[in-house]
């Protein structure tokens, strides 16, 4: 038998041909193959089983990878169906993937899954786990396979969707079964603690016209405590939805009458509005100018656009004076519109251009989720237009302010190059050319990105900001796209240093992503504990007692010729009430006023970080908060 060489992350080894990755990892050490979940060969996700046959490059993956966590969390999913088959042997199972945390399965079961009955199953799943039953795979046939799985529809129907040339693999664990390509772990025992989390309706295959199923979530650990600071930070953010905050704070409101449609309230208002006028400070600095385009433009601009081909199911229409219209899910065709207004010189370029425009993108009901996933939301576009040897400082300067805006917050992010799509438009050497230049933009700054092959935008490939909250989580928020498709579909020029016309390139950009989404974010983020200089209500000031009201409203007075947000808690409630109330309301300073107070023209601040700071002037606590306020102190 020969032998093929292994690159194991610079260590080169021989093993015969047709070693499996298991027994590679079991060469390394036998932690590491205890540990092991999946391999990578040359970049492809396999199972631990497979024979290898090539030269190539190999990792081991562990749950410490995100691949290492999918094969782990696919595994469990396998595990929880089996016990579900053994408590409910009618079921019927359809697809059981993993997911970003964790895994879930659809099932057609005529009972109820109850909180009660996850229990149970979770009883069973632990069953499993402690008899180790291998998970062994074996391959069909297509008519076996469909034999094999007759008195399953769901099945039958993936089967006999798959092309002919498919290779159908099956895995099998005891007395279950399923269809499914993998890859796994060895056996059921390498998982440690499961946890079923929710049961939520889920159409087969997303269809609204097929029936509905239960879809169980669930997620696993290797280790027990590695579940409990899981299961913590999951409660961490139940208290943190902003759902729940934008209703108590009075931010924002979403109603049946409008889904997808969010009303923001007073105090959601003065957020939302310093937070615009924060971007509109910053976008002044960096060279930015503003326009706003319509909401609604004619059907011909959408076709020349490319977006009619690429996005028309997302876009709604409409007709006036018997002409077709839709209302813009993206800024962009505008923007070209009003670059076209007049000709543009060299020494204009580049030009940038910022736009808080209301677009409207349909989105499927089931897929709403409070002010992350809307129907209508302010993107906070930019268009930059520029020449060729301008690409990568611009590219540079949108990072560098995205860097201000980002740490401005407290969010750090992770960068994502997302490469071109089977959808898209252009020549393939102008991807090429736009995707080094990304690359090469980011590294010569000393940052690093990640690859996400295939996702980039139908026009161009970008550059993804994942921010990382105060829980670790991470929301994408910003967005660069290298464009020289629209320039090219709408005419664009400029006259160059040579007298003749050129075709500028575009960069497309969001900092914020949309105001609605990145509030959500930031309320999760700071728990609605917003900043002093972002609270909606900056001071609570708090009379003693009814006879002090006639002081409170003069400091209050003060404070709002000073331009600090404040209001004067009068109700004939106890202090210890009132506090309370502001405390719940995460209002950054309450000043509780009184006989001392009024006499010697102080107040008695109570900060919600600090607690009982004592007695301040009114004036030293003025220009304190100022000071606070003006700094933009996190």
């Amino acid at each position: 038998m020969s032998n093929i060489r292994i690159n194991l992350r610079g260590d080169v080894r021989e093993f015969p041909s047709g070693v499996t990755g298991l027994e590679v990892a079991q060469s390394i050490g036998a932690g590491l193959a205890k540990a092991a979940c999946a391999v990578s060969v040359n970049g492809e996700i396999r199972d631990l089983r497979l024979p290898i046959s090539e030269d190539c490059d190999l990792s081991v993956l562990t749950f410490d990878d995100a691949e290492g966590k999918h094969a782990y969390w696919h595994s469990t999913s396998h595990i929880m169906a089996q016990a579900i088959q053994h408590l409910y042997p009618q079921t019927l199972f359809t697809i059981g993937p993993a997911v970003e945390n964790g895994f879930y399965y659809d099932v057609d079961c005529d009972v109820t899954f109850t909180p009660e009955i996850l229990e149970k199953i979770e009883d069973e799943m632990r069953k499993i786990i402690k008899e180790d039953l291998p998970i062994e795979r074996f391959v069909l046939e297509r008519e076996d396979a469909l034999a094999r799985m007759a008195s399953n529809p769901y099945k039958v129907e993936l089967i006999s969707d798959l092309p002919d040339e498919a290779e159908i693999s099956f895995y099998s664990q005891g007395d279950f079964t399923d269809l499914c390509v993998g890859p796994h772990v060895m056996s059921t025992g390498r998982i440690g603690a499961v946890k079923l989390l929710n049961v939520t309706g889920a159409y087969w295959r997303a269809d609204a016209n097929n029936k509905m199923l239960q879809r169980i979530y669930g997620i696993s650990f290797p280790k027990a405590s590695q579940l409990n600071e899981y299961l913590e930070r999951l409660e961490e953010a139940r208290k943190r939805d902003h759902r729940r905050l934008g209703r108590e704070l009075g931010l924002f409101a979403l109603m049946d009458e409008g889904p997808g449609f969010p009303f923001f309230l007073p105090k959601g208002m003065v957020l939302r509005n310093t937070l615009i006028d924060y971007w509109r400070e910053v976008h002044k600095r960096y060279g930015y100018v503003e326009i706003s385009t319509p909401i609604i433009l004619n059907q011909e601009l959408w076709h020349r656009s490319g977006h009619w081909d690429h996005y028309k199911d997302n876009m709604y229409t409409t007709v006036i004076d018997g002409e077709d219209y839709a209302v813009k899910p993206m800024n962009c065709p505008g923007g070209m519109l009003v670059y076209k207004l007049q000709p543009h010189s060299y020494r204009e370029l580049p030009l940038r251009v910022a736009e808080l425009g209301l677009v409207h993108r349909h989105e499927l009901s089931g897929a709403l989720h409070g002010l992350f996933r809307v129907r209508c939301f302010t993107q906070d576009d930019a268009h930059i237009f520029m020449t060729r040897d301008q690409m990568k400082e611009e590219i540079q300067n949108v990072v560098k302010l995205f860097d201000e805006v980002y740490d401005l917050f407290g969010l750090p992010y992770k960068i994502e190059l997302s490469t071109m799509p089977d959808d898209h438009m252009g020549e393939i050497e102008d991807w090429q050319f736009a995707e080094q230049t990304l690359k090469e933009a980011i590294t010569d700054m000393g940052k690093s990105y990640e690859i996400n092959e295939g996702d980039g935008a139908f026009y161009g490939p970008k550059l993804d900001f994942h921010l990382e909250d105060s829980l670790g989580r991470t929301w994408q928020c910003g967005t660069v796209q290298l464009d020289f498709q629209m320039p090219e579909r709408f005419e664009l020029e400029y006259v160059g240093d040579d007298g003749e016309k050129h075709r500028p390139v575009m960069i497309h950009r969001v900092v914020l992503g949309s105001i609605e989404r990145f509030i959500g974010v930031i309320t999760e983020h700071f728990a609605g504990a917003f900043p002093t200089w972002l609270s909606p209500v900056q001071v609570m000031v708090i009379p003693i007692s009814e006879k002090h009201a006639g002081y409170a409203e003069e400091v209050l007075r003060k404070l709002d010729a000073e331009g600090i947000r404040a209001e004067v808690d009068s109700r004939n409630e106890k202090m210890g009430y009132k506090i309370r109330e502001a405390q719940l309301q995460k209002i950054p300073y309450m000043l509780v006023v009184g006989d001392k107070e009024a006499e010697s023209g102080t107040v008695s601040i109570r900060s919600r970080r600090d607690g009982d700071e004592g007695q301040l002037p009114l004036g030293d606590f003025i220009s304190r908060i100022r000071e606070e306020i003006d700094s933009r102190t996190r």
